[in-house]
């Protein structure tokens, strides 16, 4: 312990001799790297690389202490493997890492998870005007055909899984599909659906206004805080709001019951009302609202200059 604390002394004392010269670029840089580093211990605890962390925190002070006391051997196995232990980290966590870098994507160009008062405003984010599509996604009909098909199906308890493509391409899960190109509608919907027809298993995958595939596979969910009374069709839908920026629509065989799940997160147990939200929410409305608002300003804007006119000729 004397050793170690002389050590530690000695470095403190360097440390304390060094010049210290703040400059104002010098603080944005401490505040930018330390908002970088919350955010990516944040992202790591709520992935299965946690684990990672702390066993990597205890081979760094491990390795530290045997620098300390001059342990050659460990202090070379440990600069050897070094290399190789960051290669093998980005290969085993290359799912955590792609999602991280997905979202961070999401976030910069404003894509929203759809129903939260901040989408309704129309809240974008720093990059949305380079990155982020302002037409339409799909139009009332689509929607009202998606919602009135759910819950129909629901009354009959028919399993369903309808995922909904928001900016990202589903080019690989369509693959896994058999191909329809239709255009929506509750009766097709329903028709997918229903039990002992060839297309009933699987999920739909919805672009716009149209069916683009049928019978299509998700990726399943590994998270564990999942209820066990949910069965496969909820952890792949789950599975798909975490792997893709999705909203996926399920339909449980068991209850008849509604829900959704988007940005990894699951909303059980919806309602007409609230599924109509949802999908209003990734809609993309904003440029027609604007347009809307500026026709109106328009007409504002001719009524008075037309009733000026009017005013002055009655003047005369």
């Amino acid at each position: 312990m004397e050793i170690l604390w002389t050590t530690i002394s000695g470095y403190l004392d360097k440390l304390s001799q060094l010049p210290v010269r703040i400059k104002g670029t010098d603080i944005i840089e401490i505040i930018l790297i330390s908002f970088l580093i919350y955010h990516i211990m944040v992202w790591i605890r709520s992935t299965r690389a946690w684990g990672l962390v702390k066993g990597i925190a205890v081979l760094l002070l491990f390795t530290l202490l045997a620098m300390i006391f001059h342990l050659s051997t460990i202090i070379w196995l440990a600069e050897k493997t070094l290399g190789i232990g960051i290669t093998a980290v980005i290969i085993v966590f290359q799912p955590e890492l792609r999602k991280a870098l997905e979202q961070l994507g999401s976030k910069a160009s404003g894509i929203r998870q759809g129903g939260t008062e901040k989408s309704k405003k129309g809240n974008k984010g720093l990059l949305s005007g380079f990155f982020s599509k302002e037409d339409e996604r799909f139009s009332d009909k689509t929607i009202d055909e998606i919602v009135e098909a759910a819950f129909r199906l629901g009354q009959t308890k028919t399993g369903a899984l309808i995922v909904m493509e928001k900016d990202v391409l589903l080019i690989d899960w369509l693959k896994t599909g058999i191909e329809l190109d239709a255009i929506v509608s509750s009766g097709l919907l329903i028709n997918i659906f229903e039990h002992n027809t060839p297309l009933h298993d699987g999920a739909v995958i919805i672009r716009g206004d149209r069916i683009l595939a049928a019978t299509c596979y998700l990726p399943l969910s590994d998270n564990m805080k999942i209820s066990k009374e949910l069965g496969t069709r909820h952890r792949a839908g789950l599975g798909a709001s975490e792997s893709a920026d999705v909203l996926v629509i399920i339909v449980s065989e068991e209850t008849g019951k509604v829900s959704a799940t988007y940005g990894g997160t699951l909303e059980r147990n919806l309602t007409m009302d609230r599924l109509k939200e949802l999908l209003l929410g990734i809609q993309k409305k904003e440029k027609k609202e604007k347009e809307k608002e500026k026709e109106e300003k328009k007409g504002k804007w001719k009524f008075w200059k037309g009733r000026e006119t009017d005013e002055e000729k009655t003047d005369e």
